[in-house]
């Protein structure tokens, strides 16, 4: 059941390039979106992974639903759990993945490649995902596939990375300029 969430924030963002969770299994596409505990898309994710176990275990559904929940196997999770992550906290978030990259767009639906810089883990996002039930070798669970991203807007980023800003930098007047290039002062000193 496809599910779209908006205005989320994006969290350990790997959505241009596949990789391995921990160094174990198959490398993915994947994302984790933090929605504040009042977000008006719980209701249609909670009725989505509802509908999930009801499809794959029928009249054993609300036993299997409430054994995965108890023990922290479904798609959306509690961010009190990760308490070491400042973003977390407080809130909800829903960890999806795909081995097929999902689709990456910005505010006009303009296609997005990791040199654009967006979206990034911390920023805020539009997200598709597809709720649906595990039952296999490796156990039960209620998974969520990663679909699709939208950049919705810029919000501090998290884990570090990014670029500086020219606003980082200190304007140089050009006299200073002209006479570091002209006595080759800065890199005598340093060695």
């Amino acid at each position: 059941m496809k599910v779209h969430i908006k205005d989320v924030r994006c969290s350990f963002a790997n959505i241009f390039e596949a990789k391995q969770v921990q160094g174990k299994g198959d490398a993915k596409f994947s994302c984790a979106f933090i929605l504040p505990k009042t977000h008006p898309s719980i209701p249609e994710i909670a009725a989505a992974m509802r509908a999930a176990a009801k499809e794959k275990w029928g009249a054993d559904a609300d036993k299997n639903y409430d054994a995965l929940k108890a023990s922290d196997k479904l798609c959306l999770h509690d961010g009190d759990s990760k308490p070491d992550n400042d973003a977390y906290p407080g809130n909800l978030f829903i960890n999806a993945s795909n081995k097929t990259r999902p689709l990456v767009i910005g505010p006009a639906r303009e296609p997005l490649v990791a040199a654009d810089g967006k979206p990034y883990s911390g920023c805020y996002v539009n997200a598709i995902v597809e709720i649906w039930p595990q039952d296999n070798q490796f156990g039960k669970r209620i998974n969520a596939s990663l679909l699709g991203v939208q950049f919705l807007r810029d919000g501090e980023r998290l884990a570090g990375g990014g670029v500086a800003a020219a606003d980082d930098f200190e304007a140089i007047p050009q006299a200073g300029v002209e006479k570091a290039a002209a006595t080759g002062e800065g890199a005598k000193s340093l060695f």
